[in-house]
């Protein structure tokens, strides 16, 4: 880069968003906006779920259009109305949602609608050659043939970095990059966008982890309904500044839990077994109780959930609700049983998305609202009112559809779903990824609120806070099995986590 250039792209930045507005049916999502980021920078861009984040983003890679407002490039005005211009513009975005197809190798994904041509055919050579010349950028050094589905999480996420410098990117975009991956696998890419920050590209960091914040970013950009709140420099802010402009009030605490009465066993689980993994697993849950599951990814927690809940069939083994053994051979039977499960990939297997609020609410307890096989509108508008007070959805209307949520109130609308059948055992499974400070708090208060009403919840996170804050018992499982049970004043991250790896 020449002197001149490098003067110029100190004093201006790559982009500048200036004035952003924009607004959807019944609610102002932008709100006189300015952003900024310069090359060779890493910008994390926090706040509250439907603060704005996204809708600013999707402005930004041309996939909704302002209502008022300027995006500078490098001090020029810039036209984005679609992906292609933003791409064009050297501006590319890599999903939570990974955009890849799984059965197609390396080299067909990163150039994906830009297949290298001979004179007549596709040049397979020659897109495997350089291919692999761009996975070595981001630390790849494996054969390209091999396909997507066979890659690690974390192979998959610098596939789409690597997809994002195919195209000669110069700012990209990241969103909860880290939200599936190990802490191993979460250094290792944070690790890989330090090195691109020395390349001199521009980096928007989204997530929720302030650990990751801190370690990588500049400057921290805070959203709070809709305006851009504060920018704080990385190295002079702390998690408590942060999450103080997030959500408008100090919070002293994120896990507050309230005490409530613990009662009588209300689900009993004796040596659950399936095939080729869970190994005699044995537990229960009382009334008023959080029992915690914890352990490593892969550890069998999620497994022995599906299991009990009819998704997985079991080898062996007695589910007992009351004292008395029931059958469980599908989700219709756990539901019979008052049994609900809130599964762990929300957007794929707890809601539907092109449903609304209402339909959502009310779509797992449709035959108790019907009456001679007609459904009783009236009832179910009823029920969906009671649920979105209840649970304080924020949406303009039960109409609305749950895509067009924020993932916190999503997640609200999942579990009212089940608290809908009058569920007495309630499985959470990472009942709080993905969402921001302030709707984790709520969910905890939600889930403590719960408890003193008399429902039994199980709740699995790889959060190891989240597990000591809110548990009332903790099962720690390693490789299929149950290693060891630790009380609430017992429980440390330490003996959690010497369970969880021996």
């Amino acid at each position: 880069m020449s002197e001149e250039k490098k003067k110029k792209g100190e004093e201006t930045p790559f982009l500048a968003m200036r004035g952003i507005y924009k607004d959807f049916p019944g609610v102002r999502a932008l709100d006189d906006v300015d952003f900024s980021v310069k090359l060779g920078e890493v910008m994390a861009l926090v706040g509250e779920n439907g603060a704005g984040k996204s809708t600013l983003m999707k402005i930004l890679t041309g996939v909704y259009t302002k209502d008022a407002g300027e995006i500078l490039i490098e001090g020029e005005d810039a036209q984005i109305v679609d992906s292609a211009s933003a791409l064009g513009l050297g501006i590319s975005m890599i999903y939570q949602e990974l955009n890849l197809i799984p059965t197609t190798n390396i080299a067909e994904n990163i150039f994906l609608g830009r297949e290298i041509r001979g004179r007549v055919f596709v040049d397979k050579k020659e897109m495997h050659r350089q291919a692999k010349e761009i996975i070595k950028m981001v630390g790849l050094d494996i054969d390209t043939h091999i396909l997507v589905q066979d890659l690690s999480a974390v192979q998959r996420q610098l596939i789409e970095i690597s997809k994002a410098l195919s195209v000669n990117a110069r700012l990209i975009i990241m969103d909860e990059p880290t939200s599936s991956l190990t802490e191993t696998e979460t250094e290792l890419l944070l690790g890989i966008i330090k090195e691109l920050k020395k390349k001199d590209v521009a980096i928007v960091y989204i997530t929720h982890r302030m650990k990751e914040i801190f370690e990588i970013a500049d400057r921290v950009a805070v959203m709070r309904d809709g305006k851009m709140v504060t920018i704080l420099d990385g190295d002079k802010t702390d998690t408590s500044e942060v999450v103080r402009h997030m959500v408008g009030r100090n919070i002293d605490t994120l896990f507050d839990k309230e005490e409530a009465p613990i009662t009588d066993v209300v689900l009993e689980v004796e040596g659950v077994s399936t095939k080729g993994f869970l190994k005699d697993v044995s537990f229960n849950v009382r009334r008023g109780e959080i029992l915690g599951f914890a352990g490593l990814v892969g550890a069998g927690r999620s497994e022995v959930m599906r299991a009990i809940f009819g998704i997985d069939k079991r080898e062996s083994g007695v589910i007992k609700m009351n004292g008395e053994e029931i059958t469980i051979n599908n989700t219709v039977d756990a539901l019979n049983n008052h049994i609900g499960f809130l599964p762990e990939d929300r957007k794929n297997q707890a809601l539907v998305l092109d449903l609304t609020v209402r339909e959502n609410i009310t779509l797992a307890c449709l035959k108790a609202l019907s009456k001679y096989n007609f459904l009783d509108k009236k009832r179910e508008k009823a029920l969906s009112e009671e649920y979105i007070e209840r649970m304080r959805i924020r949406t303009p209307s039960m109409e609305q559809k749950i895509k067009n949520l924020s993932g916190g109130n999503q997640q609200k609308v999942a579990i009212s779903k089940w608290l809908a059948t009058n569920s007495q055992v309630l499985i959470l499974d990472e009942p709080t990824r993905g969402i921001d400070v302030g709707s984790k708090k709520e969910i905890h208060t939600l889930m403590s609120d719960l408890a003193k009403q008399g429902v039994a919840i199980i709740m699995i996170s790889s959060e190891l806070p989240e597990i000591l804050g809110m548990s009332d018992r903790i099962v720690v499982m390693h490789e299929g099995r149950v290693k060891g049970e630790l009380m609430r004043e017992d429980a440390t991250q330490e003996n959690i986590m010497e369970m969880a790896i021996s």
